[in-house]
């Protein structure tokens, strides 16, 4: 079947798909993110992280069976269009763009702060003008530098772990798992950690570009949550067996900082480096998924229509990704976003309570929309598959992840809820008036 011009190309196998998730999570949570997860739950930030890998790992599964069924650029985005509804898809696209690009300005501004403290605003633009022309250049080279980018932390945070362990600083009393910061810190700090493991949704929202979707993705999701899972347990481990819960969750830069109590200070320098190319990692991974959700609306009309262009060569949505690069790099300029990690949190919740929801009705359909609906040409065989799992089991896992994804969505911090609320009533209100418009 000869690919339309209007289509991406599909050039991801599993292990490239496994990297850009990875790129995608490890590495906001881990620099980011384990400091406020400490200070809001105490000595139950190991509990925490593993409540945020319960609801990740409901929302991969739930993801994963999707994305086989529907292997187009938006993932639930287009779920929620073709399982429940266009508005809902609409709601989840909206959250998703919204509460991203934020974590874009986030992870640049992230990467100035490690670099030149100084400079942070002017470093966070080059960045963002440095990987929106990588992604232009084609997925390819963007799985490529993210290939180097995980490789680079991992061996970055596998020291961390070296390092603390193997201190004297490190004792095992610090790890106890009692909840002091209550039951609510603790749902708290699993909303925040949750931040960290958003990143897999990257592989759905690539699913146009990867070869064999019905087969890829549902392999890729569950590897990369997986191993990102054991990277952050080993470090929080690691981290709080230094410096125990109220120090970790004062730590502006908490392995810095752990590292330099294990008596290693010399070795800071190269874990702030670390930091730099993780928050790099993450802010590559994000806009690759932005601009894809924002094809997918623009292709619909949610977005301006222009933004639907793809590359005749490259095979890239070049104006989607110029349009969040441009967007970001204003916010990285001008705004400081360092609680953009709640607001983020609130709206990939939202999304994935679509994305569950959408899996939930898998269940009990007796054959999926798929071939028509996911994008034309592309080359799926999702029709056979989509009763794969049908049935009360198959409906736990989505369920659960619902419910979870509404409980912590609520227990962030006020502002977020807030924020994050208000940011989608917006969004709502405005599709309101467009189908108004359209009558």
């Amino acid at each position: 079947m000869t690919q339309s011009a209007a289509e991406l190309r599909r050039t991801l196998g599993v292990t490239d798909a496994v990297v850009i998730g990875l790129g995608s999570m490890i590495g906001a949570g881990i620099f980011a993110a384990l400091g406020p997860a400490a200070g809001a739950a105490g000595s139950g930030l190991l509990l925490g992280l593993a409540v945020a890998a319960v609801v990740a790992y409901c929302n991969a599964t739930s993801s994963a069976r999707l994305a086989a069924l529907y292997p187009a650029s938006g993932g639930t985005y287009v779920y929620g269009r073709e399982r429940l509804s266009p508005f809902w898809g609409y709601l989840a696209g909206w959250s998703f763009v919204v509460g991203k690009t934020a974590s874009c300005a986030a992870m640049a501004l992230t990467v100035g702060a490690y670099v030149w403290p100084g400079q942070a605003h002017a470093v966070a633009v080059a960045a963002v003008v440095a990987l929106t022309a990588v992604n232009y250049g084609g997925i390819q080279k963007s799985a490529w530098l993210t290939r180097v980018i995980v490789a680079v932390v991992l061996a970055v945070l596998a020291s961390v772990v070296v390092v603390c362990l193997g201190s004297g600083a490190s004792e095992a009393g610090r790890l106890d798992v009692g909840a002091s910061g209550g039951a609510g810190g603790v749902l708290q700090a699993a909303g925040l950690l949750f931040f960290a493991f958003a990143g897999y949704a990257r592989i759905a929202t690539l699913g146009e570009e990867v070869r064999d979707p019905a087969r890829t993705i549902p392999r890729a999701i569950p590897l990369a949550l997986g191993i990102t899972l054991v990277v952050y347990a080993a470090v929080a481990v690691a981290v709080l067996s230094v410096l125990g819960a109220d120090a970790l969750g004062r730590a502006g830069a908490p392995l810095v900082e752990a590292v330099r109590v294990a008596g290693v200070p010399a070795f800071a320098p190269v874990v702030r480096a670390g930091a730099a190319v993780a928050a790099l990692g993450s802010l590559l991974a994000l806009i690759l998924g932005v601009s894809r959700t924002t094809l997918a609306m623009a292709r619909d009309g949610h977005l301006p229509r222009v933004l639907s262009a793809v590359h005749p060569r490259f095979q890239v949505p070049h104006r989607a990704e110029a349009a969040v690069g441009a967007v970001v790099a204003v916010l990285a300029a001008t705004v400081d976003v360092r609680g953009a990690i709640g607001f983020s949190s609130f709206g990939v919740l939202a999304y994935y309570a679509v994305a569950n929801a959408s899996a939930w009705t898998l269940g009990s359909a007796s054959r999926s929309r798929s071939g028509s609906s996911a994008g034309s040409g592309s080359g799926s065989s999702a029709g056979s598959t989509s009763d794969a799992g049908s049935g009360s089991v198959a409906r736990v896992v989505p369920a659960v992840g619902l419910l979870g994804c509404g409980v912590l969505a609520f227990a962030l911090p006020a502002v977020s809820v807030v924020v994050g609320a208000g940011v989608l009533g917006v969004g709502a209100v405005a599709y309101g008036v467009r189908q108004w418009r359209a009558r």
